[in-house]
């Protein structure tokens, strides 16, 4: 199995929470209450993300 990393963006949000943007990979955008949660979600939104291309065979 490859290991891949992406770069994440953190946004704090006013009302709460950040946002988590993964700029390499268009428009993989997820939140989370607190940072770690955040990191959390971004790493499950990435899988997802490259889930679906492999199964789009997309690159």
């Amino acid at each position: 199995m490859r290991l891949l990393n992406y770069r994440i963006m953190l946004r704090k949000e006013t009302e709460g929470g950040y946002t988590v943007i993964v700029p390499s990979l268009p428009g993989c955008i997820t939140y989370g209450d607190n940072i770690e949660q955040a990191t959390e979600m971004a790493k499950e939104a990435i899988e997802l993300y490259l889930e679906s291309l492999k199964a789009h065979a997309e690159d």
